[in-house]
């Protein structure tokens, strides 16, 4: 997701860490390197929500990942194997608690992680209580920075999942316009069969979960986003009935290329009230204009109804209230403690295991840095088996090329300087990169740790001890989710039939004149069910596992799914067409 690609934030991380680095490193103490990594895990903790929820969890984070650092470290000091119990007693709570957190998710997994790294490094009471301080220090000067001197714009993040989702609209319309006359690439089956749809929907409902974590409201700043939500669903409804009429040739050549490029304007549009500013007001008033004469101009009523949907989109925004979108409900800002889950015990519960396990087998066979190990389970251990296998093959393989080009550069580069320089380089890339590509991320994440560690505590094999010990724990991750409650979800063919069902009831929606809302609500219910039935059948390893295979009668029966969701929005469309114009 390039459009997630976060430069201001990468550049305050780089400040965050370059601090503590630089004074672990002039006054010659190792210990100071929990102040380094405090901060970098501050930084990443750092979740999209309201200003007042960002701070309050942060806080949460600075202090308990203190108390973390402490007691694990002492703890894992008492006896031989106490690290290994310890270690899974903090995950467990760690994670079982911060279920209770409001958007609590990414706090949990790194407080996970400083537990595991504090039962690694066993000191007595008074070291221990030293690690703590240091952690403590290095998170709480993260925290300033991010609260009080340097705060970035609370709704960055709402506009930058809104940007995904017109990039991804625009992707889609640009396929279409670059057919020509030519035949549209979905006529036939494909392994990358309906990819545009699935991926809008995807951005589509990353921006609902993002606008939900905001709260709704004229006063909140996702109100804007709300309207630029309202807009897209309404063009990608748009864009499904052009899509259809490509591949079935339902208008004249020439109509379908006018409103196609007509969908890039007003997504033009669209993305300058993102932006904001009297500029956007501009563009939009004269692309509803643009967008008048072009319908004058049409014959074909399905072409007709698809640049009224254009119009609605825009009217989204309008100030005079003219559009059809209705308003979310106001909620009041989301609280810091929601409450626990039902499924929070037996996550947590997976995590410990799964950390047990594997602090258990690095002790037999002697792994260098078994906390590694361990952190790597706590990374890539989801709820379900397809997001953990997947988030695992993410993990090894940002590993491996991280730690060789960690060896490369400490083959290369001696100098602390030049190190100390690109560990700060390297932090502004991983968090900039986060939300970007999660393997891309790995690489810099472990180039970052490498360097770091490298400097502060020289060791013999620190880059090969990272990627042997990611291994083992990716697979450790695995073999939790599979044998501890597996959650592999229906079986493709339930999926298949869920997903002709939800169309189905979509295309019946439409032919029935229901109302708009209801139309509305049963499209998106069919576009979530066919991306969960696509996405099912493209997981190989799922399938191999439930021994379900890629026979014909899927590939038709997805087909079908496409199909009567085009058809579907060629009624509602030429629906659109016969009725009275609202605006």
């Amino acid at each position: 997701m390039p459009e997630q690609f976060a430069l201001a934030e990468g550049v305050r991380t780089a400040v965050a860490v370059a601090a503590p680095l630089g004074l672990a490193l002039s006054i010659r103490q190792a210990w100071l390197g929990w102040a380094v990594f405090a901060a970098f895990w501050t930084c990443l903790c750092d979740a999209p929500s309201p200003d007042a929820l960002r701070r309050q969890r942060l806080g949460l984070f600075v202090l308990c990942g203190g108390a973390i650092a402490f007691v694990g470290s002492w703890s894992a000091s008492l006896a031989p194997a106490a690290g290994m119990i310890a270690g899974s007693l903090l995950v467990f709570l760690s994670v079982f608690l911060s279920s209770g957190v409001t958007n609590g998710a990414q706090l949990g997994t790194l407080l996970a992680v400083v537990s595991v790294v504090a039962a690694g490094f066993g000191h007595p009471f008074a070291l221990a209580a030293i690690q703590g301080v240091a952690f403590i220090a290095g998170a709480t000067w993260a925290f300033a920075l991010i609260t009080i001197v340097w705060p970035l714009e609370e709704e960055g993040p709402l506009r930058r999942s809104a940007s995904a989702l017109v990039a991804r609209l625009g992707d889609m319309t640009m396929e279409l316009i670059a057919l020509g006359e030519g035949p549209h690439g979905d006529s036939q089956w494909h392994h990358e069969y309906s990819q545009h749809r699935r991926a809008v929907r995807i951005a589509t409902e990353r921006l609902r979960e993002m606008i939900d974590r905001y709260g709704h409201g004229p006063h909140l700043v996702a109100a804007r986003y709300s309207s630029a939500l309202h807009a897209a669903e309404t063009l990608f409804g748009a864009l499904i009935a052009l899509d259809h009429a490509f591949i079935h040739h339902l208008a004249p050549d020439a109509e379908r290329r006018k409103v196609a490029r007509a969908v890039l304007s007003a997504l033009a549009a669209i993305r300058g009230m993102i932006a904001g500013g009297g500029a956007g007001h501009a563009r939009l008033r004269r692309t509803l204009g643009r967008l008048e004469q072009l319908r004058g101009t049409l014959s074909d009523p399905l072409m007709t109804g698809c640049t009224l949907a254009l119009c609605e989109a825009l009217d989204s925004f309008a100030p005079e209230g003219r559009g059809t979108a209705e308003p979310a409900p106001a909620a009041a800002q989301p609280r810091l403690w929601r409450g626990l889950r039902g499924t929070s015990l037996r996550e947590a519960l997976r995590q410990a295991v799964g950390v047990g396990v594997v602090y258990y087998a690095a002790l037999t066979f002697h792994l260098g840095y078994p906390y590694w190990a361990t952190m790597a389970v706590v990374v890539v251990l989801q709820s379900g088996f397809r997001a953990t296998w997947t988030r695992s093959i993410e993990r090894v393989l940002g590993s491996l090329l991280g730690g060789m080009a960690a060896l490369v550069l400490l083959h290369l580069l001696r100098h602390e300087i030049a190190l100390f320089v690109i560990a700060v380089g390297f932090s502004l890339l991983t968090i900039a990169l986060r939300m970007f590509n999660y393997t891309v991320f790995v690489v810099f994440l472990t180039m970052l740790f490498v360097i770091v560690a490298e400097m502060l505590q020289p060791g013999a094999g620190i880059a090969s001890a990272r990627m042997v010990d990611n291994l083992v724990g990716s697979v450790a991750a695995l073999l939790s989710v599979m044998l501890l409650w597996p959650d592999f979800g229906p079986p493709l063919r339930q999926r298949i039939a869920d997903g002709l069902e939800a169309n189905r009831r979509y295309r019946d929606a439409v032919r029935g004149d229901e109302a708009a809302a209801v139309v509305h609500d049963a499209r998106r219910s069919a576009g979530l069910a066919s991306v969960d039935a696509e996405v099912a059948f493209t997981d190989r390893l799922g399938r191999l596992l439930r021994r379900e295979p890629a026979t014909a009668a899927a590939t038709t029966a997805l087909r079908e799914m496409r199909g009567m969701a085009g058809e579907a929005a060629v009624a509602w469309h030429l629906r659109r067409a016969r009725a009275p114009d609202p605006r």
